[in-house]
């Protein structure tokens, strides 16, 4: 007798248990990548993998080959053997997002990093995001308040924008990271550390925490020595906790430090699924990565918040034509860079302010503040271009009044650029220092 015709004459009510387990089993191994055997599993999927040791490890799927499953480990060191069994366990579409977040310091997996126990996250997002109808977004038609007198004046943000910050290693970054962190007028703060050293991980986290008296900053820490596979998924978890907040109508910062090591990652995957190498080694699926990446930032439609997002690019060797730099600053709304030559004259933050741009300033400000945005880019401009001429005597003062005016300013203009880190400085405040700036410097000049 059937199965189906014994229930249907029981009397009694059985519970029948349906093994919905999905396995296989290790086929091969190469470097990090394992093949297994073809069971249902989408790109992304997270796996467990049964280990010699005893300890299982888990894994991702990023792709398919003759029939076989491709698997990322997430850990290198892992002891395998041709016959080990492993298990789907989540199909890494959604993560648990929730208030809970605030404060807290987690993994790319989500798992917290700062020794307190998380508690039941009861809501989810698409890890990969939703996709906004670009013609519902909000018009970026007000200020954010970053805190930084430079940037509030000279280089204005609006809510929603995407700004890239262009630099070279040790210029200070990661010093302006923070102070935006901590001063900028946002209802929550998302800082993504993907692919940073360790020792900084945990400098910027304590200094953030200390500082975080309203628990509204979450922290996604993914250090260098992690996997690749780890180092996206923690980009892309940061962006989607942001998201999720900007559905509620908050008003988030992202920050995500680094879009370049978020693109070397994706590089790693790319090369191990036999993509071919374009220019620096990069894959197609690194430039087709950083725009998907980065339009999940900005406004949301009329009943949502919006998510302003600063990604740092590091532009190796100073070298601002790198494949990464391009693709970022091609679709940013805006970028700052940051000067070598700024930092050794002490001038922090040490932001070129020649030659960063924001595409909305013009749309946000009053006419009064974009005239006093551009003199001062003007004398700026004039003063170092003059500087060598000056400097080995080939110029003689009252030869020309501009490059007399911009060399009598230039130590003003320094200490108005010069902010410490431990000093915040409003917008409105801002603008005024910056007004007050060029209109004494007018009168001192007559």
């Amino acid at each position: 007798m059937s199965l189906i015709k014994k229930i249907i004459n029981s009397n009694k009510l059985e519970k029948i248990k349906i093994n919905t387990e999905i396995s296989g089993v290790v086929r091969g191994l190469e470097g990090s990548i394992v093949e297994t055997d073809g069971f249902p599993a989408s790109v992304g999927s997270v796996c467990e993998i049964e280990s010699l040791d005893a300890y299982k490890t888990s894994a991702e799927v990023i792709g398919f080959r003759n029939n076989k499953n491709l698997i990322a480990l997430h850990k290198t060191d892992t002891k395998l053997k041709v016959g080990s069994r492993v298990k789907l366990v989540d199909e890494g579409v959604n993560i648990d997002v929730g208030n809970q977040l605030l404060g807290r310091v987690i993994d790319g997996m989500g798992y917290p990093l700062d020794g307190k126990p998380l508690g039941k996250l009861k809501e989810n997002w698409p890890l990969n995001g939703k996709a906004v109808n670009p013609l519902e977004r909000k018009k970026i038609d007000t200020a954010f308040d970053v805190g930084v007198r430079s940037i509030n004046s000279i280089i204005t943000i609006g809510k929603g924008q995407r700004i890239g910050i262009i630099a070279g290693s040790g210029v200070g970054k990661s010093v302006l990271l923070q102070m935006m962190s901590k001063y900028s007028n946002s209802d929550v703060v998302v800082v993504g550390l993907i692919g940073e050293r360790a020792r900084e991980v945990k400098i910027m986290v304590e200094s953030l925490l200390s500082y975080d008296k309203n628990n509204k900053i979450i922290i996604v820490a993914v250090p260098a020595d992690r996997s690749p596979l780890l180092r996206m998924r923690g980009a892309n978890r940061c962006t989607a906790i942001a998201e999720y907040f900007r559905s509620k109508g908050k008003n988030v910062l992202l920050i995500m430090d680094s879009l370049t090591r978020v693109a070397h990652a994706k590089r790693e995957i790319g090369l191990a699924l036999g993509e071919q190498p374009t220019s620096k080694g990069y894959p197609p699926s690194v430039i087709s990565m950083i725009p998907a990446l980065i339009e999940r930032a900005g406004s949301g439609n009329n009943s949502e918040g919006n998510i302003t997002a600063f990604y740092t690019v590091l532009a190796d060797s100073d070298d601002h034509n790198d494949p990464v730099v391009d693709s970022a600053r091609a679709i940013l709304d805006g970028h700052i860079i940051l000067s070598r030559e700024q930092a050794q004259l002490g001038i922090y933050p040490a932001i070129d302010i020649q030659n960063s741009i924001s595409r909305v300033m013009d749309d946000i400000v009053p006419e009064e503040h974009k005239k006093l945005s551009r003199e001062l880019k003007r004398i700026v401009s004039v003063y170092k271009e003059s500087r060598d001429l000056v400097l080995m005597g080939g110029y003689s003062k009252g030869q020309d009044k501009s490059i007399d005016d911009a060399h009598q300013i230039w130590p003003k203009i320094v200490e108005f650029m010069k902010q410490d880190s431990s000093e915040k400085d409003t917008f409105e405040g801002s603008y005024e220092k910056l007004k007050g700036l060029l209109e004494n410097s007018k009168q001192n000049v007559k």
